[in-house]
């Protein structure tokens, strides 16, 4: 099982807050007095501001990330590091995510972060079905409740010649995708309809994505929030930052 890195900052908060507060409860007598203060305590207890802090961030306001694959190509790269905001829909429980204070549904079209059904890891697709939805894709060419979304020629190639780059458009969304120019088995034939309070999510690198039409559609308690901006591109190590792709994401 993968690392629950919410968990173990939770776990560090409350470790160091014991610390701290019994510090400043039982042990400032001792300061009084002169007598001294296991150091490892000072110590411990100096964390709890910081890691309050992060915590408080990281649970309710954004969160970074940093995109590990090619599933949203061209619009997230390899590399890409993005900020996600954490209480675009809705306020959620740190660690056990149940939302106490709604704000806003995903819209079509938005790039979100999710747990997939049945799975522990954090994923980043495009909100392509609403709740009810009838979704369906037939040589490539994406359907939403028996309309077909639109796709528009660009001057742009994609780098590997077997693939073509299109805008598509969803609700008020204009944003790129890649796509095969021989459909794939994810492309050729496929019909779905999106259950109650679940969404259905596609990568934007239509051939090369597991998404909604490998696992189904992902369940409103495993939203994690929206993706809103890049801020910084990094390949690897052995390279150096960029700031070139910095900007929102669309």
């Amino acid at each position: 099982m993968d690392i629950d890195f919410p968990l173990i900052l939770f776990i560090l908060v409350v470790v160091s807050g014991i610390v701290w507060f019994a510090d400043r409860l039982f042990l400032a007598k001792r300061r009084h007095a002169e007598q001294p203060v296991p150091s490892w305590i000072e110590y411990s207890g100096s964390f709890f501001p910081v890691l309050l802090l992060v915590f408080v961030l990281r649970s309710f306001l954004f969160e970074p990330f940093q995109i590990p694959s090619g599933s949203m190509i061209p619009t997230l790269k390899v590399g890409d590091f993005i900020l996600v905001n954490k209480f675009s829909y809705g306020v959620r429980l740190p660690v056990i995510g149940t939302k106490v204070i709604p704000v806003n549904e995903p819209l079509r079209g938005e790039v979100m972060v999710f747990f997939p059904p049945e799975d522990d890891r954090y994923f980043i697709k495009r909100v392509i079905g609403l709740p009810g939805d009838e979704i369906s894709v037939f040589n490539n060419q994406l359907f939403v409740n028996g309309k077909p979304a639109e796709q528009q020629a660009v001057d742009e190639l994609s780098r590997d010649s077997r693939f073509e780059l299109k805008n598509e458009v969803l609700g008020n969304v204009v944003h790129r995708i890649q796509k095969s120019k021989i459909p794939g088995p994810l492309g050729r034939n496929f019909s779905y309809i999106v259950p109650d309070g679940h969404y259905f999510m596609m990568g934007d690198n239509r051939d090369n994505s597991s998404d909604s039409r490998v696992w189904g559609a992902v369940p409103e308690k495993n939203i994690v929030g929206k993706a809103v901006v890049i801020w910084m591109h990094w390949d690897s190590f052995v390279s150096l930052p960029s700031f070139d792709r910095v900007g929102r994401i669309q």
